[in-house]
């Protein structure tokens, strides 16, 4: 998971044009009939990977149904330049993203829930469908389940770390014999990272929200700001700028994932989408859950899920079902999209295709086991600024109880 930025949208038309005749006896009269009424086409939105992943079984669709299909690729700022086109009426029909979007996609009326017959739902990793499932509806078909875990290079770290203790330790004494510049690579920045920082934000006893008796999450329980924030980021703090020096504000989502394949760190801490670049610089890597603080809870990585959603304004609302609840739980095309970018798939058969042929997708599968669903409530979007500000400002030296209270505030005052 990338680092949320603002963006200019740039469409790029992949049009799909799927020339094949629907046969006369179909059995999707709602579908050929919703084409029908809308010229017989459906737009896909999806970043650029996934759009070139997506190109022939849209085709495939298309030829089925008689209709064309377009994907577009849309670079930056999906979720953002999807609502604002699903609120000016010139959105697409199905839209590709993370299932932290549900809380604010729903709350925009952007999407619709999804008609997945429980036989469908029970072929997914099911806290893929915990994570797609919102005010007890189903939102999105997942794809994809992604967390991060502890990436080291072998060569320079044979034994992987049981604390972050152990971890400091070790990348110390590499910094000390001039193997490793830097003792951990867990991207920060001037702005923080929530994303990447909490597994140990986790293991130090700190929480975001609550949980109701049904198990959503309440975001009238705030835990940042708590007593149990306030004691994780005394630990973080330890190992920040004015401590062991593991947490740098010079680490950030540009180069973290360099300065490790450039062996200036030995440790990593980030997801799937590192490990193609650890292969084309030849590291010899292994990988490991997240280690927790010495004493203290388990380290708990977030768990986020790629999705594809039926835009609730779209011109073809039948036919986008169709795709997504019949075309999207394809292991073929769960196949094609890892093989786009090597993520868990979500769907089982799918996983135990591409499990044999790939042992790191059984690593970052263990590693997120016990992982914390990211939560896909609305107050969500109001976590990230304050919480990431704070985690840098507490890295680089400030008072942890003050900064984090202030964050709580700060996140309290922007909740709904």
């Amino acid at each position: 998971m990338r680092i949320r930025t603002a963006g200019v949208v740039a469409v790029l038309g992949l049009a799909l044009a799927a020339s094949g005749c629907g046969d006369s006896g179909s059995d999707k009269p709602a579908a050929d009939e919703s084409a029908k009424a809308t010229g017989g086409k459906l737009v896909i939105w999806a970043d650029d990977k996934r759009t070139a992943a997506l190109k022939p079984f849209a085709e495939e669709f298309g030829k089925e149904n008689g209709v064309t299909v377009e994907v577009q690729a849309v670079s930056k700022d999906l979720q953002t330049n999807f609502v604002t086109a699903s609120q000016q009426g010139s959105g697409p029909d199905v839209v590709v993203g993370a299932h932290d979007w549900i809380g604010n996609l729903v709350q925009n009326g952007a999407i619709d829930p999804v008609q997945l017959p429980a036989e469908q739902k029970a072929g997914f990793n099911e806290t893929a469908i915990k994570a797609v499932t919102f005010n007890g509806q189903v939102y999105g078909v997942p794809y994809a389940t992604e967390n991060v875990a502890l990436i080291r290079n072998t060569e320079l770290a044979p034994e992987a770390p049981k604390t972050i203790e152990d971890l400091v330790a070790t990348g110390k004494k590499l910094k000390a014999e001039k193997k490793a510049s830097e003792i951990l690579c867990l991207q920060s920045g001037q702005n923080g990272d929530a994303y990447h920082i909490y597994p140990l934000y986790t293991s130090g006893g700190g929480y975001l929200f609550g949980t109701a008796a049904n198990g959503d999450y309440d975001p009238k329980d705030l835990g940042v700001g708590k007593p149990e924030s306030i004691a994780a980021f005394q630990k973080i703090a330890k190992l920040g700028e004015k401590g062991e020096g593991a947490l740098k504000r010079s680490i950030t989502g540009e180069n973290s994932i360099a300065t490790f394949t450039g062996k200036k760190c030995a440790f990593l801490v980030s997801g799937p989408w590192a490990v193609a670049d650890a292969k084309k610089a030849n590291i010899a890597y292994d990988i490991s859950p997240v280690p927790g603080f010495a004493g203290g809870k388990e380290a708990q990585p977030f768990v986020g899920v790629q999705a594809f959603y039926v835009a609730a304004k779209g011109k073809n609302k039948a036919l986008a079902q169709e795709f997504v609840t019949n075309y999207v739980t394809k292991p073929e095309l769960a196949v094609a999209l890892y093989k786009a970018e090597p993520r868990p798939p979500a769907l089982t058969a799918a996983f135990d295709q591409v499990k044999g042929e790939d042992a790191d997708l059984a690593k970052f599968s263990e590693a997120g086991k016990n992982g914390q669903v990211l939560p896909a409530i609305p107050a969500m979007a109001a976590i990230w600024d304050p919480f990431g500000k704070a985690e840098a400002a507490i890295i680089g030296g400030a008072d942890p109880a003050k900064t984090i209270t202030a964050a709580g505030k700060t996140i309290q005052g922007q909740i709904k």
